[in-house]
């Protein structure tokens, strides 16, 4: 009887370990540890917005780009889409909103977004489709435009 009730114990306690081992390993789920892109003023960004980018909350999704900037910086950002309609957020490093827009001076569904940077700082470009639209096709361009002190050096 004795034998028995240590056996019991010891395949409890052998379970035990077991289980805090697993829990020790890394998870291996399929999703994805947030790293957004690295974009540049240079290029042209063609990509598409899926149910598998970041949700929203508000039923669409969103995908974000990673870009260096610098204090006294203006940009224009121009995001186009036949598939969707845009909207674009630019995001400091503290989180909060520098600028946002949903549709463009020309009375289309894209978006364009100026912007002066006033920190030193690693910024979000954050690219969503309006309202519960689960996306497509779309193409992103940031543009560093030259400020009017340096213009008329």
């Amino acid at each position: 009887m004795l034998r028995v009730f240590n056996r019991h114990w010891l395949a409890l306690i052998l379970a035990g370990f077991s289980m805090n081992a697993i829990a020790l390993l890394p998870a291996t789920a399929n999703n994805k540890i947030y790293n957004p892109s690295l974009i540049s003023s240079e290029k042209e960004v063609a990509d598409t917005l899926t149910e598998k980018d970041i949700p929203t909350g508000e039923g669409g999704f969103a995908r974000d780009y990673l870009i260096k900037l610098q204090k006294g910086d203006q940009v224009a950002i121009d995001l186009t889409s036949d598939e969707f309609d845009t909207m674009l957020t630019l995001i400091a490093e503290d989180g909060s909103t520098v600028a946002e827009n949903d549709d463009g001076p020309d009375g289309s569904t894209n978006s364009l977004l100026f912007s002066r940077i006033n920190e030193n700082g690693s910024y979000i470009v954050r690219v969503r489709a309006f309202g519960e639209t689960s996306g497509g096709k779309f193409s992103l361009k940031l543009t560093r435009l030259k400020s009017a002190t340096k213009a008329f050096k």
